[in-house]
């Protein structure tokens, strides 16, 4: 059956009942929805049941929206497993006072559904008999579902912007705004505090403290290069002959060196006296040779006298 056939055959079930038919959604997803009273609402579940045409045999899931002023609308998605075909059953209960009938003796397996939609909508389902709790703990207070319920954690933590339909107007970017429904710091939980000029955000205690800021040494210009540490003065230590550069003789005459080094020989191969030391090479080198990196020198070329050739 198409959506539109199942529909209008649910209408003529609940006839003389003042019952809507539309179609929700698409192509393959598209389903028939009745919107029906809260007095029929169990009678419609029935014959949506035990009609052999439609055979909706299967409950797929129950659930409820919330429509703030105009109340709560309880839906119901039926399926038929030999037909292949869905029916959602919709059903409108005043806000002050949001009670329809279980279905619970019609498909047992409506039992966690109507628990949980109590729970979460604060919705009653008259007849089911258990409607204990069965997410939350038995301590909890509210309904969490319900639109005007603030959420703890839009409220311990900044909200970055508009995220949610109908937030567009209260901005966006990086500015943290606090979305509609939510109080003012200091007024929402069991201890009102102040908020803090100095936090990161809006919070029931005043915000989250803001981190210290590091103090960071500055960074030099580009191009400019660090100081270097000064090197130590004469009277800190000897100083270090540069790189390339060979420390100095003492000159000829100088005082003496220090007790407990070794003497200098004498320039010129001259020992000291009591001295059974060597005596020290010339600087020209023994039997004349040249140092090392100087060219040899000889006597001078003799050139032929050409008046002692002519008279040859």
């Amino acid at each position: 059956m198409t959506p539109e056939e199942v529909g209008r055959r649910v209408v003529e079930l609940l006839a003389p009942v003042e019952a809507t038919a539309s179609v929700s959604g698409g192509q393959g997803y598209a389903r028939a929805t009745v919107d029906v009273p809260p007095a029929s609402w169990a009678d419609a579940v029935r014959a949506a049941r035990d009609d052999a045409e439609l055979g909706f045999d299967f409950l797929d899931w129950l659930s409820a929206v919330d429509e703030l002023a105009d109340g709560f609308d309880v839906v119901l998605h039926l399926w038929s497993v030999r037909g292949r075909h869905g029916l959602l059953l919709r059903t409108r209960v005043p806000r002050d006072a949001p009670v329809v009938a279980s279905v619970v003796d019609l498909f047992p397996g409506a039992a966690w559904h109507e628990r949980e939609t109590h729970e979460m909508f604060g919705i009653d389902f008259a007849g089911h008999g258990e409607l204990r709790p069965l997410l939350l703990p038995p301590e909890f207070e509210g309904h969490p579902l319900r639109k005007e319920f603030v959420l703890a954690s839009r409220v311990a933590k900044p909200w970055p912007g508009a995220k949610e339909p109908g937030e567009s107007a209260a901005g966006g970017g990086r500015r943290p705004v606090r979305p509609p429904g939510v109080p003012a710091p200091g007024e929402w939980g069991t201890t009102t505090t102040p908020a803090c000029a100095a936090c990161a955000g809006e919070g029931p205690r005043g915000g989250t403290p803001a981190r210290p800021a590091r103090e960071r040494p500055a960074r030099p210009a580009p191009g400019e290069r660090p100081a270097r540490a000064a090197r130590p003065s004469a009277g800190e230590g000897p100083a270090q002959p540069a790189s390339g550069e060979r420390q100095a003789r003492p000159a000829a005459g100088a005082a003496g060196p220090a007790s407990g080094e070794a003497p200098e020989t004498p320039v010129g191969g001259e020992a000291g006296p009591g001295s059974d030391a060597a005596p020290a090479v010339d600087e020209a080198g023994p039997l004349g040779r040249p140092l090392p990196g100087e060219r040899p020198t000889g006597p001078p070329r003799q050139q032929p006298d050409p008046d002692a050739a002519g008279e040859s």
